[in-house]
């Protein structure tokens, strides 16, 4: 007999990678008799799979708890029960605080557990788990393979994760200690999963990593390859249109790489590439071990290879020590390269890493300035980058309908939104539209017909 039917609700936190996870987490469940839902009142099951980057982590994680006991309380007045799990990062790096401060918690694994998800909740069903481990064995190993059906609902585009962990060790980061040290999947599981995601329907695929450029998985004859070598095969899949891959380390742009970019069509011409610093003093500070006139150096290289490149990137502004002299170097390297978009954030020290010790951290209203001041910048080169597509022809992948009736949207290839006029039918195609007007954060468009 089929195992009794549950609900699962996932409420993600961070980045793609936790909603690559959240998405194998449910698909670990589904055997199990598992079903997602989107509302949160009627699970049996609830997950918080969370981030541990960003200032604060934990107090939210910590909140969102709370609001689950509410959750709890007023099913169990209804004769129904509730389980509470904590998974991802936060959990990996406080799972026993978490343990200690929230009695509703019955679960509690990190982000290399959750192939052991079903055993967890069996066993959580009777005492309080926790296994933050670094386990020996591959968790992909163990995973099954999503439902067509279900990979078909999440939509045209996914995550696909093919590199894990950080050997960086930057100053700012907590992910070599909550992710574990570099590990990448093989080539023939990574085509594997490709190729049951095309086959699903999926049009475009983003690799993921917490440095994806640093892949170095086996292929076929045993032999480590890297990036490049993985996106060249992952071109050869039928029915898979588009590539993207994310986040890089400026160390790891291989040559093999920028030639993958000049090749491959199915390769979209956009590129995060974080450098966090304009100013060589921060950024050796930061241990990013590179400087502004290198990654200056591989941006040229790229758009080299790739002239109609967008590069997208990643600032963070009051690191401690960081003078005024060394945030215009900041700014001066963002007028430089001109991005077509950028993340940016005001440093906060996180527990356990080397930036949090530093001395001379900076006053928050003085990092609040300099933040201000940066996006500001940012938003211009953004609307310039905008601007620059009115009047060209850009494919799309038409993903939902529109915002208005007779509309249906998607993305281009720099990852704009775009709107444009055309029947739901064309839902899953890619099409060429004429940009001819730009909104403050889209594109619209005219659908061009031979």
């Amino acid at each position: 007999m089929p195992p009794a039917q549950k609900k699962l609700f996932i409420k993600t936190f961070g980045c793609q990678m936790n909603v690559y996870d959240s998405n194998r987490m449910a698909d670990a469940l589904a055997p199990h008799g598992y079903e997602q839902t989107q509302d949160m009142v009627e699970a049996d099951l609830v997950l918080l799979n969370t981030c541990h980057i960003r200032e604060k982590a934990s107090e939210k994680v910590f909140s969102e708890l709370g609001r689950m006991k509410k959750l709890q309380d007023l099913r169990k007045s209804e004769g129904k029960s509730t389980m509470i799990g904590v998974a991802g990062c936060v959990a990996q790096a406080e799972g026993d605080e978490i343990i200690a401060r929230a009695p509703v918690v019955d679960l509690v694994f990190g982000p290399q557990s959750y192939h052991r998800l079903p055993q967890l909740v069996a066993k959580a069903g009777n005492e309080r788990v926790i296994d933050t481990e670094f386990p020996e064995e591959d968790k992909f190993d163990h995973l099954p393979a999503a439902d067509k059906k279900i990979i078909a609902a999440r939509g045209l585009s996914a995550f696909l994760t093919v590199q894990e962990g950080c050997d960086k060790f930057c100053a700012f980061c907590v992910v070599p200690y909550t992710r574990g040290s570099e590990v990448s999947r093989s080539v023939a599981q990574i085509l594997s999963e490709a190729n049951d995601l095309a086959a699903a329907g999926v049009r475009e695929i983003t690799l993921l990593g917490q440095n994806v450029n640093a892949y170095h998985g086996q292929n076929s004859s045993g032999n480590e390859v890297g990036l490049g070598a993985l996106l060249f095969e992952m071109a050869k899949i039928d029915g898979l249109d588009r590539l993207r891959y994310t986040t890089s380390h400026p160390n790891d742009m291989s040559e093999e790489l920028l030639i993958a970019h000049r090749d491959l069509p199915q390769l979209m011409p956009y590129l995060h590439l974080p450098v966090q610093s304009g100013s060589d003093r921060i950024l050796a500070a930061m241990n990013r071990k590179h400087t502004a006139k290198s990654y200056l150096q591989i941006i040229e290289k790229i758009r080299q290879n790739r002239p109609d490149i967008a590069i997208s990137g990643d600032f963070i502004v009051g690191f401690p020590g960081e003078s005024d002299e060394d945030f215009n170097d900041t700014l001066a390297l963002v007028k430089e390269v001109g991005y077509a978009s950028a993340y940016s954030f005001k440093y906060s020290p996180r527990p356990g890493t080397p930036g949090a010790s530093l001395k001379d951290q900076i006053a928050p209203d003085v990092a609040n300035e300099r933040l201000q001041t940066l996006q500001a910048l940012i938003k211009h080169h953004q609307n310039e980058f905008n601007q620059s597509c009115k009047g060209k022809t850009l494919s799309v992948l038409l993903e939902k309908p529109g915002r208005q009736p007779g509309q249906v949207a998607g993305r281009s290839p720099y990852l704009q939104a775009v709107h444009v006029d055309a029947p739901a039918s064309m839902i899953g195609s890619i099409i060429e539209i004429e940009v001819k007007s730009v909104g403050p954060n889209s594109l619209y468009g005219q659908l061009i017909t031979n």
